[in-house]
């Protein structure tokens, strides 16, 4: 029985307006039926709705309004999204200055009210009306947007995708939207997120402007406008996913982040979810986690041979520092992943510390950080040590004492693999010193220091022929003796238009690594404090191919392009 059933129940009989046997039965007519109670008082003409609405109004001592006549502000269609509308079961009915006229069905309800004086950011003035009126509004006021949506879904079909988890202590707003599969908002989001799961995406920008939304896809590492839904959907859109990632809906004024799982098909999906507040409202954006799309085998990641034999060398140690270096989204995790696949075995124990654990591996200990429990990357790695781990992966070292501790496992019999913000593999060195290693230590316990950046890969179905001087290549960082081994060799750049394959010219990414491993004259270089360059000229020497090198070399084999080796490479 609905709370405000019950609530009118009590008000009738109380005031002698029914018998407690005709309230009953009038009850249990409107639980068979599906429908209020009000509905029912009304269609067997128990009460009018002119009285009905009066005694209800007198209790909750705000005036009633019948809505037959009143006009539809379209605007208040942004002030409120229409799945709480729908959910709370209120009609915006005008807005002066910082105060919202609203009707309401069920005036008892104080925190619906509270939820919607935060959501507007309005002082509320409510007005009693009937459900079955305000249900007839809601479809007028949020009519044009229904339809906007529709043509956005025409052909799409929800079926296959299902947010995996209902939401759990939710109000009855959140309960209901999440559970509304045939709302049209619902099925927008559905359909971003269907289309890009489908198109291999890495995130999902919904972004609020002045007048539109941008809906964009972050797809090869660029960002790409896929949709314009009318303003008034940036509220719902929002709130629908704050419900899935199990936000405060609420909450508008801090950043927020969550998670949920999606059933697409046979695969179960995961989604990060971060909500940012702007000048134009919440910012949006999914990261997607799909587990299917992660490629573990190293020796499919399009690593130079040399660059290869060096990190699959220092997988081979049973004991060591291995560090993966780059900016964010350069894929330092499936690099590290991809080394955890090779070497786990029955017989070795592997734990992580993450923040957070974004892909789940069979047979490994997977911890994710919780500093406001106090289980820092350093604190998680303490207790790490204390259950007996052959091989141990952080997801990064961001200071002087998880360093530390890092480093002892490595040299106390445990292999360790770890990454750090850094430009380039010799630099590396420099950072661990300046963040209070001894030089000793850092020659000591690291094997292997591997820099990486993603390339966009030239679609091979409508790359470009162009002619590059050679002269340009040896300006741009490739040495005299491999201009001779290049020389005629023809070059390529992306498609202006693309091709229905790819649409932009490129398709897909592959992996460029500089590896720096630590031979003898290296170790003694770091011992005796050389700047970066010497270490860096012996490691060149030695026959270390720089991120730059590593980059013309493919765009000369029409593997990317010159313009995209330039973009994500710094020259030597």
């Amino acid at each position: 029985m609905a709370s405000f059933d019950k609530k009118l129940y009590s008000i009738l009989v109380k005031s002698k307006t029914l018998s407690q046997e005709d309230a009953e039965r009038l009850l249990g007519v409107a639980v068979r039926e599906k429908t209020g109670l009000s509905s029912v008082i009304i269609k067997e003409g128990i009460l009018g709705r002119e009285e009905l609405l009066g005694i209800i109004g007198i209790h909750a001592n705000i005036p009633p309004i019948d809505l037959d006549h009143v006009h539809i502000n379209k605007e208040l269609a942004e002030i409120l999204p229409e799945e709480v509308a729908r959910s709370y079961k209120v009609f915006p009915l005008d807005r002066i200055g910082d105060y919202l006229s609203l009707c309401v069905t069920n005036p008892f309800d104080i925190l619906k009210l509270d939820d919607i004086r935060i959501i507007t950011g309005c002082e509320l003035r409510p007005v009693l009306a009937l459900e079955e009126q305000v249900e007839a509004k809601l479809d007028q006021l949020y009519k044009s947007d229904t339809e906007a949506i529709g043509e956005m879904l025409e052909g799409f079909d929800d079926q296959d995708v299902e947010l995996k988890e209902k939401p759990e202590d939710t109000s009855d707003m959140d309960l209901a939207a999440a559970n509304d599969d045939a709302a049209p908002v619902v099925k927008l989001i559905n359909k971003i997120i269907s289309d890009a799961v489908t198109q291999g995406v890495s995130d999902i920008h919904i972004e609020p402007f002045e007048k539109t939304i941008l809906v964009r896809f972050r797809k090869d590492g660029g960002l790409v406008e896929i949709l314009r839904p009318p303003k008034r959907f940036q509220n719902s859109m929002a709130s629908r996913l704050k419900i899935m990632a199990k936000l405060d809906i609420a909450e508008k004024r801090k950043p927020q982040d969550g998670k949920f799982q999606m059933r697409m098909g046979k695969k179960a999906i995961d989604f990060r979810v971060s909500t940012l507040p702007t000048v134009w409202g919440e910012k949006v954006v999914l990261r997607i986690l799909d587990s299917s799309n992660l490629a573990l085998d190293i020796k499919t990641l399009g690593f130079e041979d040399k660059c290869l034999d060096d990190y699959l060398w220092a997988c081979s140690r049973p004991f060591g520092m291995i560090l993966v270096t780059g900016p964010t989204g350069s894929g330092k995790s499936t690099t590290l992943y991809s080394a955890l696949s090779h070497i786990h075995e029955p017989d070795v124990n592997i734990v992580t510390v993450e923040d957070p654990v974004e892909y789940t591996m069979m047979g490994i200990n997977q911890v994710p950080v919780n500093p406001t429990a106090g289980l820092t990357f350093a604190a998680a790695l303490r207790s790490i040590l204390r259950q007996d781990p052959d091989i141990i992966l952080l997801g990064e070292i961001r200071d002087k004492e998880t360093i530390e501790i890092a480093v002892k496992a490595a040299l106390t019999g445990h292999l360790v693999l770890s990454t750090l913000h850094t430009n380039d593999a010799p630099s590396t060195i420099t950072r661990m010193v300046d963040m209070g290693l001894d030089p000793f230590m850092v020659a000591s316990s690291t094997l292997v220091i591997c820099a990486q950046r993603l390339a966009k890969r030239l679609c091979k179905n409508c790359k470009e022929e162009t002619e590059v001087p050679l002269e340009r290549l040896y300006e741009l960082g490739l040495p005299k003796e491999d201009l001779e081994l290049f020389d005629g060799v023809q070059l390529y750049k992306a498609s202006e238009k693309g091709c229905p394959k790819c649409n932009r010219g490129y398709k897909g990414r592959f992996a460029l690594l500089e590896t720096l491993r630590l031979t003898e004259p290296i170790r003694r270089l770091i011992v005796q404090e050389a700047n970066v360059m010497d270490i860096k000229k012996q490691a060149v020497g030695e026959g270390m191919l720089t991120l730059r090198r590593c980059g013309l070399r493919n765009a000369l084999r029409g593997v990317t392009s010159l313009e995209e080796v330039i973009r994500v490479t710094m020259a030597d």
